[in-house]
């Protein structure tokens, strides 16, 4: 019976391996499903595809529609993902990429999220000249418009919702290079998602340049985040396009330990 099999010197069984594909391809249909589907989708054979579903059901994570014998997940998989969700700090996941990148970039990493309108810093990471100091900080609050943070963060928000923070807030010309038009800011937007990361040149600060990506959770919600800040005689062109690579790069990483598939969506 094939149940381990060595990798990079750690053993790890197969069963479970493919009791957990029959899961993901049960999760991706979005119904339920018949065994010979279940079967045909997850490459085993019917009795192989039977012998987990019975297993699974016995466990409470599976069921059946008494009329039709189809398959189907149940909800303490949800339940289970609760609880998981209440153990899972941002934070602490994205903490050890921020002191990473500042090592490397030799620069402020921050991470950010959206609360009442605003930008709020959770977490900051200080270059080694600490020159940015007053501008993130750990309960800073900053507006979105005029962030890489808060562009990336505003991904998030739908149309009604920018009108909202228009409304409630405006968009206040901070230095001469803020976006302060709603049509400017969902062109830049529009770029951010299509480029996948967000710049701030000398927009909230005259002086100091930033790059940020956004991170996501398992439904592919922007929850938070990330960016790298400096001075612009360091922030140069060719600095900043190495920056994106690699803040684009972690915060993908991030999301995808918060969960989030991009082909799922």
């Amino acid at each position: 019976m094939e149940t381990l099999q060595k990798t990079r010197g750690t053993k790890r069984n197969l069963s479970i391996g493919k009791a957990f594909h029959v899961i993901e391809v049960m999760a991706s249909q979005g119904g339920p499903m018949r065994l010979q589907e279940i079967a045909q989708r997850t490459g085993m054979p019917a009795s192989t595809a039977l012998r987990f579903l019975t297993t699974l059901k016995e466990y409470g994570y599976v069921d059946q529609v008494r009329e039709t014998a189809q398959y189907f997940l149940t909800m303490k998989f949800c339940r289970i993902g609760n609880q998981v969700s209440r153990q899972v700090r941002i934070r602490d996941i994205v903490r050890p990429y921020l002191e990473q990148l500042s090592r490397e970039f030799e620069e402020s990493v921050s991470l950010a999220i959206e609360q009442n309108f605003h930008v709020v810093y959770v977490d900051v990471v200080d270059g080694p000249d600490h020159m940015l100091q007053t501008l993130q900080r750990i309960g800073k609050i900053a507006p979105l418009h005029g962030t890489g943070v808060g562009k990336c963060l505003l991904l998030g928000f739908d149309e009604s919702r920018l009108e909202e923070l228009v409304r409630k807030y405006g968009l206040p010309a901070l230095t001469p290079n803020t976006i302060h038009s709603l049509e400017d800011l969902k062109q830049e937007l529009e770029s951010v998602r299509r480029r996948g990361w967000a710049v701030d040149n000398e927009e909230c600060e005259i002086g100091a340049r930033c790059v940020a990506a956004p991170i996501r959770d398992y439904t592919g919600r922007i929850v938070a985040a990330i960016s790298t800040s400096g001075p612009v005689f360091r922030m140069t062109e060719e600095k900043m396009e190495y920056m994106k690579f690699c803040i684009t790069r972690a915060a993908e990483d991030i999301s995808r330990r918060l969960g989030y598939e991009e082909n799922h969506l």
